[in-house]
C-alpha cells in the first residue's frame, strides 16, 4: 500500500472545513495544514496540533500555489508516495482517502495525477470531462458513470492525488500565477510530458465555485475584481502556452470576454471587474506574470475597494484580507 499524505489549505477556515481536515488527522496520515491567512492564529495551530498535524504558515506566499508547494516540499521529505491537495471549499466523505488511494494503487505507472468525481453544489450538476486529443476536446458529461477512470486534459487541485514522481517529475505548481488555472496548467503540462491526468468516476467530492448564481440557461461566480483579473490573465497565458500541442489559443481570450459579458449582465462593481479582466488579458497575452499588485498597483488599489469575499480556494492577495 502506497503511503500518502494530505495537503489543506486554509484561510480564515469555516467549522465545515476543519471537520474535513479533522477526517484526514483521523485516518492517522500525514497532515500538513498551510495557513495562508494574513496572520497565524496560535490557538487553532495548538488544536490541530493536538490532531496530529503539522502546521505551517505561508501568510499568502506566492498564494495558493505557494500553499500547495509548501505543503509538497514537507510531506516529500517524509517520503510519501501520493499527495493529496485539498481547499475549503470542499466538502469530502468519510471514506474519501481510502477510495482515493484504491484507484492510485491501481494505477499501472508510478507517476500520474488524480482526481474525483466533481459534483458543483450550486449548479446542481457534475464537472465534466475533456479527454486530451489532437483536435478540439469533447466534454464527456459525468452524471452517469460511477466506476473506472477517465483521461482528461486536467482535474481540479481541490482533491486531487498527485504521485510523488509525477511531482518531482513536473515540477512545483506556478506561484507566478498565484490563483486560477494553476491546475489547468499543472494538467495540461503533465498531459505534455506524457504524465497520465484521470478522473476516478468512484469517488465523488462536492465542491463550490464562488458564490454561483443561475440567471436560466447562464451563471455567474461573483468573483472579486482581483480574482477576475487572475482568470482572465492565467487563461489567456495557460491556453497560449500549449498551443503547439492543442490549438486552445483562441480560447483564452473567448473567455475573458465571457467573463466580462456576464459582469456586464448579472454583477455589481462592474467597472473594476470588466477593467480587471481587460487588463487581465492584455498581460495574458504579454506574458506578464506576477501578483495584481505588483503588476498594477493602481488598478489593484481600485479594485480591492469592492466588498470581502472569504473562503475562495483559500487564497487572496497578500495586500487583501478578502478571498474560489
Amino acid at each position: 500500500m502506497k503511503s500518502y499524505g494530505v495537503i489543506f489549505v486554509l484561510y480564515h477556515p469555516n467549522e465545515a472545513f476543519l471537520r474535513n481536515l479533522g477526517k484526514a488527522a483521523a485516518a492517522g496520515q500525514n497532515v500538513v495544514a498551510v495557513d495562508n491567512s494574513p496572520q497565524p492564529d496560535a490557538v487553532l495551530y495548538d488544536a490541530l496540533q493536538r490532531q496530529g498535524c503539522t502546521v505551517l504558515h505561508n501568510a499568502n506566499r506566492g498564494g495558493l500555489a505557494g500553499a500547495y508547494n509548501r505543503g509538497a516540499e514537507r510531506l516529500l521529505e517524509r517520503g510519501c508516495e501520493v499527495i493529496f491537495l485539498l481547499d475549503q471549499d470542499s466538502d469530502i466523505g468519510e471514506d474519501f482517502f481510502a477510495a482515493m488511494m484504491q484507484a492510485c494503487e491501481r494505477e499501472p505507472g508510478e507517476a500520474f495525477v488524480l482526481g474525483p468525481k466533481i459534483y458543483e453544489i450550486n449548479l446542481e450538476k457534475f464537472m465534466p470531462v475533456l479527454p486530451p486529443g489532437p483536435r478540439w476536446p469533447k466534454p464527456q458529461k459525468m452524471r452517469e458513470p460511477t466506476e473506472g477512470v477517465f483521461d482528461t486534459l486536467f482535474v481540479i487541485s481541490s482533491g486531487s492525488a498527485i504521485s510523488a514522481q509525477a511531482y518531482r517529475r513536473l515540477g512545483a505548481f506556478r506561484e507566478d500565477y498565484f490563483i486560477e488555472y494553476i491546475d489547468i496548467e499543472y494538467g495540461l503540462r503533465a498531459n505534455s510530458q506524457g504524465i497520465p491526468v484521470r478522473m476516478n468516476a468512484a469517488v465523488q467530492m462536492r465542491q463550490t465555485t464562488g458564490q454561483i448564481e443561475r440567471h436560466g440557461r447562464l451563471f455567474t461566480t461573483n468573483h472579486a475584481a482581483w480574482r477576475r483579473y487572475y482568470g482572465a490573465r492565467n487563461g489567456v497565458f495557460t491556453l497560449r502556452l500549449y498551443r503547439r500541442r492543442w490549438a486552445l489559443h483562441w480560447f483564452g481570450g473567448l473567455l475573458a470576454l465571457h467573463q466580462a459579458f456576464n459582469v456586464l449582465l448579472f454583477e455589481p462593481q462592474k467597472l473594476r471587474k470588466v477593467l480587471a479582466v481587460a487588463c487581465g488579458y492584455v498581460d495574458g497575452r504579454r506574458g506578464r506574470l506576477g501578483t495584481f499588485e505588483s503588476l498594477h498597483p493602481r488598478l489593484a488599489a481600485f479594485c480591492k475597494k469592492e466588498p470581502a469575499q472569504r473562503g475562495a480556494l483559500g487564497a487572496a492577495p497578500v495586500a487583501t484580507e478578502s478571498s474560489s
